[in-house]
Formats: structure tokens, sequence, C-alpha cells
């Protein structure tokens, strides 16, 4: 039997990984190569790009606006879909994700603050919701999306 097919992952098996990322501004780099290499071994290669963007979105929200390290998680939760979670020790959840449907963006002039907006156009599914004690020993929240493969 041929090792590499033996080894070579079907879309629609179970998988998950996570990864600890420290409060520093390099996680961000970091966590974009993770989804791209999950990704592309998982033969996922077609939402590669839109998913590097918008995991680095919610890495750098998590950098943002919280003091402490932050999680991300991709799983494909045998779907075809591919789910990428962000969790940090803040539990506001921000405006963009608490489910209206036009949140205001930012004025026109404003260097940052379309981050969450974007995640919201490019993704299939989207949401968030504050955690208790129960996720990591600590609170906080986990923004997530998920992507058709």
């Amino acid at each position: 039997m041929d090792n590499v097919a033996a080894n070579t992952p079907c879309s629609d098996d179970f998988w998950t990984y996570t990864l600890a990322l420290p409060h520093d501004g390099r996680a961000v780099r970091i966590a974009r190569a993770m989804t791209r290499t999950v990704l592309h071994t998982y033969g996922m290669p077609q939402v590669s790009d839109v998913a590097e963007l918008l995991a680095s979105e919610l890495v750098t929200n998590a950098l943002r606006y919280s003091d402490g390290p932050s999680w991300i998680r991709l799983s494909n939760p045998r779907t075809k879909h591919v789910r990428v979670g962000v969790w940090d020790s803040n539990p506001t959840i921000p405006a963009p994700f608490r489910g209206a449907l036009h949140p205001p963006g930012p004025p026109e002039c404003a260097e940052r603050g379309r981050g969450l907006l974007l995640v919201r156009e490019c993704a299939d599914r989207w949401g968030g919701y504050a955690l208790g004690e129960e996720v990591f020993g600590m609170c906080g929240k986990l923004l997530w999306f998920e992507l058709a493969a």
C-alpha cells in the first residue's frame, strides 16, 4: 500500500487544530501561516486566501482589544465548511458581531475598524459569544466564521 495515499486526508474527515498565541503582533502572521498550511494539507486551497485574511482580522481584534493570550482553532466538522474561531480574554462582543443587520461602520477617514465588517461580508456564516470560566480556566469571548470549502 502506498504510504502517501494512505495518509492523504479526506475532506469529509473530522479534524481540528488549535494553537495558543501570545499577546504579540507576530501572532497574526503565525495564525495566517497555520491557516494556510492546514487548508492546503486538507485539500482546500480554494478558501485559503479568504480564510487567512479573515483569521488575521480576528487575531488582530484579539490583540487590539484584550491584554492576554488568544487561541485560534480551525476545524472541519464533517461538513463542506471550514470553521475558524478565535478566543480571547475580553468578554465584550464587538458591535459588528452582535447581530445587527447593518452595523454602523467606521467614519470614512478612520484608519481602522473595518476588519470585523470584512469578516461579515466574506464569510458564509459568522458569530460570537461570551464565554464563562469553563474555557481554558478564563473568561472571554469566541468570534468565529465559516467558509464553504
